[in-house]
């Protein structure tokens, strides 16, 4: 665009930020602001922005540091090492540690051990062990000189006492250094300065010359009903400049995802069920016939609640004496069940629930006839080390289906059916194994050259249903909701979906 048809085009900011650098070339905005006759510094970085898109100035920022005392008015005036090595003075410049614990000088016995670090580190005193142990603290030259002066951090801090904060360019790096390393004491503030300079493109402009009179950059109902409009310039817009990408509010699109299977499972006729975080092992395991000397119930696959670490079964005496059963000698099952002791110590445990399967297993107890079509999607927690697949808490997605002649068959082609109107069609169903369902099948999707598991699934073991009353098969899967994520939006790293990028949150689609 030539030179006088982005004249034409330039807002009255625009127009002053030009004016007031014409005769320096470059400046501050807070400099502008001032050379430019403007009211507020905003206007200022406004016509900055609009005239640097132009190419008609550029901005260059440099950032650095002030530093600031933390809670000013509370401190101590005096750091412990000089407060010990006063005392030490006193008493001929040599103490045993017991007798300046018992001074008085200090109340805190771990600010004494800082201060005698702090004595030792700066080289004002020497630590020595004596007979039996006990430990005495000795005055160095270099300390009895330090009596009438200060170390540059005291000085730095007697400064920073005294001022609403220190430029680093002002401040010793070393006296920094050491305040720093004092916990709690000493934050820095980040600082930014701009310097604003007129381009090339720019001095053409005001070699054309430049029209301060106000225009009217926008028509409003104000201006057209007071008349303002009538002889007045109007701006011309130009409809090729930049203009920064407006993103508005949504939903994450982890919330979008969840809402999309729920949506599914509706649509192929299955009941939402929810249910708690906190639950007993008894119903998160035992029920589910998990042996109570199983792997998965060790510290480091479980959490287990600390304060409130035990969960009444009362309410569930009679399924317990069952369950008790079931797994010493298998009941009226047809099985043989795990032939150990049960503890039903162990099953009182609190723990955050490993899987949403104990919610169907609830919703199975409490509603045992047929038909029945349910899923759940909520957190679950398990004790993983993070990596780019694992995390310790995740999305798990449950379903049972329990209904008459229920089989195999239907349970691979409901998940090939609920994945497929996901929009995933590469999946594919191979054997498994799981201590509550058998025949046992674990789904896996093709993502970056190999197979990853999805999730797993199979029909509850008489074990599992007949403690209820439950006579028809139970298809039964949990699948996990991040895994598939990975798959549908293309990322590497599950770490990716709960980083909270910004431009990745604003870019993600919403269908």
């Amino acid at each position: 665009m030539k030179p006088e048809e982005t004249a034409e085009k330039l807002s009255l900011l625009e127009k002053k930020v030009l004016i007031a650098l014409k005769d320096v070339g470059s400046a501050a905005p807070e400099e502008i602001m001032e050379r430019g006759g403007f009211d507020k510094l905003v206007e200022v970085m406004n016509g900055v922005s609009w005239a640097q898109m132009k190419n008609l100035v550029t901005v260059e920022e440099k950032s650095s540091r002030t530093y600031f005392l933390k809670n000013k008015d509370r401190l101590e005036r005096k750091f412990p090492e000089r407060k010990i090595l006063e005392l030490l003075y006193e008493k001929d410049g040599s103490m045993r540690l017991e007798e300046i614990e018992s001074s008085g000088i200090i109340s805190k016995k771990e600010d004494i051990s800082a201060g005698i670090g702090w004595l030792k580190r700066k080289g004002w005193a020497d630590i020595s062990k004596g007979e039996g142990g006990s430990k005495s603290v000795a005055l160095t030259d270099l300390g009895k000189e330090m009596i009438d002066k200060k170390g540059i951090d005291e000085q730095l801090f007697e400064e920073l006492l005294l001022s609403d904060g220190m430029h680093e360019e002002d401040a010793n790096s070393e006296a920094v250094k050491m305040l720093k390393g004092r916990k709690g004491l000493l934050f820095e503030r980040p600082v930014v300065s701009r310097t604003v300079t007129l381009t090339q493109d720019g001095r053409k402009i005001l070699d054309i010359g430049i029209d301060l009179t106000e225009e009217i950059a926008q028509i409003t109902p104000q201006v057209i009903q007071s008349g303002k409009w009538k002889g007045a310039k109007i701006r011309e817009y130009d409809v090729q400049t930049f203009a920064p990408a407006v993103y508005g509010g949504k939903r994450h699109p982890i919330t979008v995802l969840i809402n999309q299977m729920r949506e599914v499972f509706l649509r192929m006729g299955f009941t939402e069920i929810r249910g708690d975080f906190v639950e007993s092992a008894f119903w998160n395991m035992d029920v589910l016939f998990t042996a109570q000397d199983h792997p998965v119930r060790d510290l480091h696959d479980t959490f287990y609640l600390k304060k409130y670490d035990k969960i009444s079964l009362e309410k569930d005496e009679d399924l317990v004496e069952i369950i008790k059963a079931v797994h010493e000698d298998g009941w009226k099952t047809g099985s043989k069940g795990w032939g150990y002791e049960w503890s039903v110590e162990e099953a009182r445990k609190a723990l955050l629930r490993t899987h949403t399967t104990v919610n169907t297993i609830r919703y199975l107890s409490e509603n045992p006839n047929p038909p029945l079509k349910v899923f759940s999607i909520g957190r679950v927690f398990r004790n993983e080390d993070i990596d780019y697949s694992h995390l310790p808490e995740f999305t798990q997605v449950e379903g049972i289906v329990c209904e008459e002649g229920a089989d195999f068959d239907m349970l691979c082609a409901i998940l090939k059916e609920f994945y497929k109107r996901m929009g995933i069609d590469d999946i594919r169903i191979r054997p498994g194994y799981f201590p509550y369902t058998e025949p046992s099948l674990e789904v896996d999707v093709y993502y970056k050259g190999e197979w990853m598991e999805l999730g797993g699934a199979g029909i509850f073991r008489p074990e599992v249903t007949k403690p209820h009353g439950i006579e028809y098969p139970v298809l039964a899967w949990g699948l996990g909701l991040e895994r598939l994520a990975l798959r549908k939006w293309n990322l590497s790293d599950i770490r990716e979906l709960y980083m909270s990028d910004i431009d990745w949150l604003r870019k993600s689609t919403i269908l």
